[in-house]
């Protein structure tokens, strides 16, 4: 059994430190990748207070297929380039948006959704997926939410 839990009086860089100490204890040894992107949902859900969906799409070919997630039913395919998650996989950079209905091609897969942060997995110096955080809060992530979930992204990298 296995009980992670945040720490509501940290600060945002330190729970993301321990979200990203917590992932990796949770994988350390698994190798089979959806297994893990499914615990990582789980404690990203735990960890990210204000959010609607969590999860992963996964690089297959010359699309994202949706992989492991918390949440409300989403779009299964998304093409590279875009949308939000798209623009991420094919320009390995992780999008903040503040206002999804500002974003030029948005995807809206939960009407629910008005910000979102898209971060990419790199594998040997490739996308192999994204990390996607939706929230109903507009302008809901910021540079220090980017940087914990790029350290969440890079802790991951070889397990996912």
């Amino acid at each position: 059994m296995f009980d992670f839990s945040a720490d509501t009086g940290l600060s945002k860089p330190e729970r993301y430190r321990q979200l990203a100490g917590a992932a990796e204890a949770l994988v350390s040894g698994e190798q089979d990748s959806v297994a893990n992107m499914a615990n990582v949902a789980a404690l990203m859900w735990e960890f990210i207070p204000q959010l609607n969906w969590a999860g992963f799409y996964r690089v297959l070919g010359e699309e994202l297929v949706l992989g492991p997630f918390v949440g409300r039913p989403a779009c299964i395919r998304i093409p590279m380039g875009k949308g939000v998650c798209g623009t991420a996989a094919s320009e390995g950079t992780t999008q903040l948006v503040e206002d999804v209905h500002a974003f030029p091609g948005h995807i809206a897969c939960d009407s629910a959704s008005r910000s979102e942060l898209v971060v990419p997995v790199l594998r040997d110096g490739k996308v192999c997926a994204v990390i996607d955080l939706d929230s109903p809060d507009l302008a809901r992530f910021d540079a220090e939410d980017a940087a914990g979930v790029e350290l969440l992204a890079a802790r991951l990298a070889g397990t996912i």
